[in-house]
């Protein structure tokens, strides 16, 4: 078969660029004998002379005048050890603030722990112990290990959510909120776990279970705390324009469905026996023809009010029915619909035409005004439920489609509107403009917007998180603590205290619970519950900017330095959580005058995850890989090396697919390059050194730089070992290791490498004769002179195989370079005298030839 000429343009080169195959670890110049390194050999070395160096400080000098960069991980949970997955998100992060201290900016790269949170609670009942003892016990050891596995932090700004000194001002917080009409305290439907005894966040829970412990999550009625962020939501939306060109378009296509914005019309119908209309929000108001009953949320107080008396015994008992689902089962379109009539009609306000209300399960009550007019022809669960009870399906938009009615097939789209008095003819936004305006000239309705985004609910039923710093009194009602009592500390509860009892642990805590109040002084209760730790995490990586500042959550003039965020590194699990609530909280905090900037990350990477066999890694499918051991094995080079070669870094890495032994080769190529060029000087200066060698190690320090700022990051390991094997060739079979290009091609090696592996590179640099630290080196300037080629390899390929090279001048034409590659002997071999149907050039590197048919 003849392949299309457009699709056969990729050279070799260009279609390796990205994925670099685990073999050209392993490429070595023919017949050198392997070398024998142990990157664990160095290890402990360097660690000590980092601890005296100290390369990663940042500094918040103002006279320091270097420019500035912010480079972020996204903090962990001290839930035990580290594993593969941190292995690969946070070798990311510190290969580009590596980049970025040798050249030569200030850099802030800090670490810190979300250190609040139920798996410490559990574990301090199950050991009969203090949450704080299981943390802080964790998060030992994962610093530890971030140690060992040679971040370059700085630790100096090291913090934990749950010291006093950083809940203080989350409660700050709060309470800045609270002053703002921005937390507010209401009754409400909540998502309850019915293991863990807490209210979830919408967010938090996942096709109906609790995204903690995996169990079914039930509604329940609650009096509880929620941050007001669809104040927001548009400022949301509009804020995602100017990050489209740096963050995923998945994370930004997620905010924006989970936001869900919708433009539509509140159309208010009266109902029989009540003096107030009920409104509802439609974003088809072109159909409101066609709406034939109407239906209330069962478990809203409205389905209460509105059931007649005759009804209320079956009404109580389909509650009891719904009460056992979810908001996922709710809303299945493939349940069988289920309701009841309440006795009552609603009054279409179009054509005055009554209306049966029902109470439905498909209808949730805190979506909107949890009621609808149902449209059967034009809704799909409308109709389903006008099927089972039997009734009226009117068509109001004609479209190609047959009779909902007789196919029991919604026709939900664009068509003419038919059977709707004034409408009759007009298309769909025609209808709309219409109708709404006929809505508003009545007093019956109006133009609106109407968003999926809920106000987010911070209360949580647990022990171990920041308590809400409010009290109730009887007299002045729900009081604020005074700044200069914060933070609320929490009380010394352990053990068998902290068991879920489905109140808050703090309730049983009455010396803590019986206060005074801060206005009047008479008796007070504190809030016992405490807050989402995504409150926490929304504003931590403004602290960083100034940890151990006393007089408020940040020194306002360094976040100012610092802020926002140039790179941040993290799962794209946190897309609609952490990240949403980060982006709200700032733009509270620019809304206060403190920080003067809306977005507080510039640029999101997510790295993806590393599986084993295809597979995510789970005790229970036997596939896990123990991070502790890889590293004991093979040193941490060679896992941090091999975690960034193996594929970019949004993509996932399959371990059963990589060789940590063939990255130990790799550095050990290079250590053995350092150790033959040694710490001599050449007496010849480095313009006399091998031109070749030279014009390599220039295209690489050229390319390098753009791959690390685009953090292509494997790419750019791919060309490193480009450069060890020319510089090994140039040893061995060229000028010799005294030619002073191989030794500029060993010391460009040894500070690019250094971004993927510190200690080999610091060795490397030690054995070429200089002074460590290399992590502060200076990133080499590729000299321009250099990265003019004067010739190329040119690629030659018979329908997309590559079948001969040539070795041309950079300025060929494309008809010169036609005629030679036809000329080729390889091609001439191929083509054994058939005619020619297409001749692609890409002067000068590629020449694609597709014969004619034979």
């Amino acid at each position: 078969m003849t392949s299309a000429p457009n699709a056969e343009l990729a050279s070799a080169d260009e279609a390796s660029a990205d994925q670099p195959q685990a073999g050209v670890a392993d490429h070595q110049v023919a017949d050198q004998p392997q070398e024998k390194w142990d990157p664990r050999s160095v290890q402990d070395k360097w660690l000590a002379r980092w601890d005296e160096l100290k390369p990663f400080l940042a500094s918040d000098d103002p006279a320091d005048t270097r420019p500035r960069t912010y480079v972020l991980d996204m903090f962990p949970y001290p839930s035990g050890d580290l594993h593969m997955g941190h292995a690969e998100a946070y070798a990311v992060a510190d290969a580009v603030a590596r980049y970025y201290f040798q050249r030569g900016f200030n850099v802030l790269h800090p670490i810190g722990w979300d250190a609040f949170g139920l798996p410490a609670e559990n574990a301090a009942i199950r050991d009969n112990s203090h949450p704080a003892d299981w943390t802080y016990k964790n998060i030992d050891t994962q610093a530890a290990s971030f140690r060992r596995y040679a971040l370059s932090f700085d630790w100096t700004r090291r913090l934990h959510t749950c010291d006093p000194g950083y809940y203080r001002w989350t409660q700050w917080l709060f309470l800045r909120m609270f002053e703002r009409g921005l937390a507010y305290r209401k009754d409400g439907y909540v998502n309850w776990c019915t293991v863990d005894q807490t209210v979830l966040a919408n967010e938090q829970v996942v096709d109906g279970r609790c995204e903690r412990c995996g169990n079914e999550v039930v509604r329940r009625v609650l009096t509880q705390w929620y941050f007001k962020i669809t104040e927001y939501a548009d400022r949301l939306l509009a804020g995602m324009e100017p990050l489209e060109a740096n963050w995923p378009d998945r994370v930004l296509l997620m905010q924006r469905n989970w936001i869900g914005r919708s433009e539509g019309a509140e159309v208010r119908f009266a109902v029989e026996g009540r003096q107030e209309p009920v409104t509802v929000f439609t974003t088809r108001p072109d159909t409101l023809y066609g709406a034939t009953f109407f239906v209330v949320a069962a478990d809203s107080a409205l389905a209460a009010e509105l059931c007649v008396p005759e009804q209320r015994d079956e009404l109580a008992s389909y509650q009891s029915q719904v009460s056992k689902l979810t908001d996922i089962e709710r809303q299945s379109a493939d349940r069988l619909k289920t309701g009841v009539f309440l006795g009552r009609y609603a009054i279409n306000p179009v054509n005055d035409e009554r209306i049966p209300i029902w109470a439905a399960d498909y209808v949730l009550p805190d979506y909107g005004t949890g009621a609808i007019m149902a449209v059967p022809a034009h809704d799909q669960r409308d109709l389903d439920f006008a099927k089972v009870f039997g009734l009226p399906v009117r068509v109001v938009v004609q479209t190609d489609l047959a009779d909902p009615g007789q196919t029991w097939q919604a026709t939900p789209g664009n068509g003419t509107l038919i059977n709707s008095g004034p409408l009759d003819g007009m298309n769909k936004a025609e209808a709309i403009t219409a109708i709404i305006d006929i809505l508003a000239a009545k007093g019956e309705g109006r133009g609106a917007v109407n968003y999926r985004l809920r106000d987010w609910l911070v209360s949580r039923q647990r022990f171990w998180g920041a308590p809400i710093p409010i009290v109730y009194c009887e007299g002045c009602g729900e009081v604020p603590v005074p700044d200069e009592q914060l933070p609320v500390l929490l009380p010394d509860l352990r053990g068998d205290d902290l068991a879920p009892k489905g109140v808050s642990p703090l309730a049983a805590a009455t010396e803590w619970v019986n206060t005074a109040c801060p206005k009047c002084t008479g008796p007070a209760r504190r809030d016992t519950d405490t807050m989402d730790t995504f409150v926490d995490s929304s504003w931590y990586f403004l602290r960083y900017c100034s940890p151990h500042y006393e007089f408020g959550p940040f020194e306002v003039d360094a976040v100012r330095r610092w802020s926002p965020v140039s790179l941040y590194v993290g799962g794209v699990e946190h897309a609609i959580l952490h990240l949403l609530y980060s982006r709200f909280f700032t733009k509270v905090l620019f809304d206060m005058g403190m920080i003067d900037f809306s977005e507080p990350f510039l640029r999101l990477v997510n790295q993806g995850q590393v599986i084993n066999r295809g597979k995510a890694m789970s005790k229970s499918l036997g596939n896990g890989v123990d991070l502790g051991q890889q590293l004991a094995e093979h040193g941490v080079d060679a896992i941090r090396l091999t975690m960034l070669f193996a594929s970019p870094p949004e993509d996932d890495v399959d371990w059963a697919d990589v060789r940590p032994e063939a990255s130990v080769k790799f550095l050990g190529r290079v250590m053995r390059i350092a150790s033959d060029v040694g710490s001599g000087r050449p007496a010849l200066p480095v313009s006399s050194g091998d031109a070749d060698l030279r014009r390599m190690t220039h295209r690489t320090i050229e390319e390098v730089t753009r791959l690390i700022e685009t953090t292509r990051l494997n790419v750019a390991i791919a060309r490193l070992m480009e450069l060890a094997t020319a510089a090994r060739r140039a040893i061995d079979a060229g000028p010799g290791a005294g030619d002073p290009a191989v030794r500029e091609a060993a010391e460009t090696l040894a500070v690019l490498l250094s971004l993927f592996a510190p200690y080999t590179a610091e060795e490397c640099w030690e054995t070429l004769g200089r002074e460590p630290s290399i992590a502060l080196a200076g990133w080499p300037v590729a000299d321009q002179a250099l990265l003019v080629q004067q010739e190329v390899t040119c690629v030659i390929q018979v329908n997309g195989k590559v079948r001969d090279r040539l070795t041309v001048s950079p300025a060929i034409g494309e008809e010169e370079l036609r005629e030679l590659a036809l000329a080729a002997p390889g091609i001439i071999k191929v083509l054994a005298g058939r005619g020619i149907k297409t001749v692609i050039v890409r002067a000068p590197k590629l020449v694609n030839i597709v014969p004619a048919a034979e």
